[in-house]
């Protein structure tokens, strides 16, 4: 186990109207959401774990969350350099504000299938001329020069194949987003290969564990039958695992 960084929440989540937006909703006009970290304590908190040589890493969904926690991470990046900070969702953005991942060294980590969960029910939250900043992981990606995938289980399916479709796709696997959501903000297919791996490791200071098949690394991995990086789009969500090894011990074979 592997325990360097806390975790703290800035807003709510936005199906719930709790994500702290810049605007209003559009469905619920004079509310903004809900900030649910008071900001001098939460600096505070993060100065003292950058003393400590700690990851932050925030919960913010809303853009104005967002561009909170990004400010915060530049007022502080002398004391959190090297620390790769990382932001949690990062789901709806203003686009000024994606730039402020490169500049201030901030690794964001998504959740590919909530943009494809959340599809039918976000417009109505935060209208269509604000759609540009919601899930863009491509922008997210160029912008960080890497991106670090999760599932977010159990709010969401615990399945990586579910995931990589997501992120390449803008679908989901159960076929309720026919149509590809926001498709500029997807990512190529070996962005989200390396977002599930290596820049995942790399977002927890163990790149030089895991993430990849390298000589004194472990060796977890799985065989699938299919490859993901060049069979057809409709075959991707039907891959299956033929075998799983952990730490160079096969634990799985169907």
């Amino acid at each position: 186990m592997h325990v360097g960084a806390v975790k703290f929440y800035l807003d709510g989540a936005l199906g719930s109207r709790g994500a702290l937006l810049k605007k209003d909703y559009c469905d619920r006009l004079g509310h903004k959401g809900l900030l649910l970290n008071n900001l001098r304590e939460f600096e505070n908190y993060s100065y003292f774990l950058a003393q400590k040589s700690w990851q932050v890493c925030v919960h913010a969904i809303g853009d104005s969350a967002n561009a909170l926690a990004l400010q915060l991470f530049g007022k502080l990046r002398n004391q959190n350099e090297g620390l790769r900070w990382r932001i949690e969702h990062a789901q709806i953005l203003d686009p000024k504000d994606f730039k402020l991942f490169g500049k201030y060294g901030v690794v964001p980590s998504v959740q590919p299938t909530h943009a494809t969960s959340d599809a039918p029910w976000v417009p109505s939250r935060i209208c269509e001329n604000r759609l540009s900043g919601a899930y863009n992981y491509a922008e997210l990606c160029k912008q960080a020069g890497l991106i670090a995938l999760g599932t977010d289980f159990p709010v969401e399916d615990i399945s990586p194949i579910k995931t990589f479709y997501s992120a390449v796709t803008r679908k989901d696997a159960n076929g309720n987003v026919k149509d590809p959501f926001q498709p500029q903000g997807a990512l190529t297919r070996k962005q989200a290969l390396l977002g599930m791996t290596l820049w995942a490791a790399y977002a927890n200071h163990e790149e030089n564990d895991k993430g990849s098949l390298e000589e004194n690394k472990y060796a977890d991995f799985v065989v699938l039958d299919t490859d993901l990086m060049t069979a057809p789009e409709k075959s991707l969500k039907k891959a299956k695992v033929k075998t799983t090894v952990i730490g160079g011990k096969m634990v799985y074979q169907p």
